[in-house]
């Protein structure tokens, strides 16, 4: 054991090509899939938050319960969608880098628009009656509400990162684990370790490790910032 963890440190200090490698499409892949998900959910959860009307609460239910959709069925269901024989075939995507892209992006969304319909809520709580006593418009409101729960809403997206970063059955089943080409940190861990080459499944998982901590204490830093400037 002593002798795998010696192994893997040697690994990372020299820089490995194929652990740098694989870490860098492993951040390219789950930022971009979490920037479409703000993107996407942070206006969709305010939208959710401040219009009443008779289906909104299949929606929020809705919404509560894709948080925890199974990534291997995401990624079974973009599959049939990118397969040759699929409605989206021709354009080629799947054992693609986008493809991935696109898996994460449906399994962080959900998380994104729920809890940013909560707290855009729980904010308008506060401030709803003031911003309809000057005759806002919805989507000024909106744009007013994001922008007071800014530092909630960051801290949404850096957990959606976190959650996507360790994602693998979706990304597995539509990248196809190709090396040099869609082989993520997560899949790789998987590959490596079933192959018995454990110092390099496990300087894939200090680096995943690390990538967590610093993504929690980014976090962490950000709530202690708004506590302490906004209190």
């Amino acid at each position: 054991m002593l002798q795998t963890f010696g192994e893997a440190f040697s690994l990372l200090a020299n820089l490995d090509r194929d652990v740098v490698a694989i870490a860098a499409l492993s951040l390219r892949v789950s930022a971009s899939a979490v920037a479409i998900a703000a993107l996407v959910g942070i206006p969709l959860g305010a939208l959710v938050a401040l219009v009443d009307w008779r289906g909104r609460q299949a929606v929020v239910a809705l919404l509560n319960a894709a948080m925890g959709l199974p990534p291997v069925i995401v990624g079974l269901v973009l599959y049939l969608l990118l397969s040759r024989s699929g409605p989206l075939g021709a354009l080629g995507l799947l054992f693609s880098p986008a493809a991935m892209i696109a898996a994460q992006a449906v399994l962080v969304t959900p998380l994104v628009a729920a809890l940013a319909r909560q707290t855009v809520a729980d904010a308008d709580g506060q401030l709803g009656e003031q911003l309809r006593s000057l005759r806002l418009s919805l989507w000024q409101r909106i744009l007013v509400l994001i922008y007071d729960v800014r530092f909630s809403l960051v801290t949404i997206v850096l957990a959606a990162f976190g959650r996507a970063m360790s994602e693998i059955g979706a990304v597995l089943v539509v990248g196809g684990n190709i090396a040099g080409h869609t082989r993520t940190m997560t899949t790789a861990i998987s590959l490596e370790t079933q192959k018995g080459d454990l110092p390099l499944a496990l300087a894939f998982g200090l680096v995943l490790m690390a990538l967590v901590i610093a993504v929690n204490a980014a976090a962490a830093v950000l709530r202690g910032y708004a506590a302490r400037a906004y209190g």
